[in-house]
C-alpha cells in the first residue's frame, strides 16, 4: 500500500489516500510514484504526490530511508524546493528547522517528563497542571 496527498494550488495538502500497490506497480512490478499519482490523478483528478508514514522530522521510524521529510496531513504544504511536506506553523514565532521541516520554538520545551504548553505572549513554555 502506498499512500499519496493531494495538492491544491497553492501546494497545500488536501486530502490523502492510501493506494493498492497494483495501482503503483510499472510493467516489472516495481513501486513507481507517477505511476500511482496518475491513477490517482485519472480516477479523482488533481495533482498527487506520493509521502509515506513512516517518515517524521527527516527520520524514518523503521529501517529506511526518510521520503520527504515528514508523512503529509491535511493543511501541510508541499516545499518543492525542499522536497519536503510542511506542517502549519503554530505560533508565529517559532522558525523553520530547515533539517528536519518542522518548527522550531524560540526556546526548547524543557526535559522534565512535564507537560508543557507554548504561551506565544510571553514566549515561554507554561507548565499544565
Amino acid at each position: 500500500m502506498a499512500h499519496y496527498a493531494e495538492l491544491d494550488a497553492l501546494q497545500r495538502v488536501v486530502r490523502i489516500l492510501v493506494v493498492d500497490d497494483i495501482n503503483t506497480q510499472d510493467k516489472n512490478g516495481g513501486e513507481v510514484e507517477s505511476v500511482g499519482a496518475r491513477y490517482l490523478n485519472r480516477a479523482f483528478g488533481g495533482t498527487w504526490l506520493q509521502t509515506s508514514y513512516n517518515s517524521v522530522g527527516s527520520e524514518h521510524r523503521e529501517p529506511g530511508t526518510p521520503f520527504r521529510k515528514n508523512y503529509a496531513g491535511i493543511g501541510y504544504t508541499y516545499d518543492q524546493s525542499r522536497d519536503a511536506f510542511i506542517p502549519p506553523k503554530p505560533y508565529p514565532s517559532w522558525v523553520l528547522n530547515e533539517d528536519n521541516c518542522l518548527w522550531d520554538a524560540p526556546t526548547p520545551m524543557p526535559d522534565d517528563d512535564q507537560r508543557y504548553m507554548w504561551n506565544e505572549e510571553t514566549q515561554a513554555w507554561t507548565l499544565q497542571d
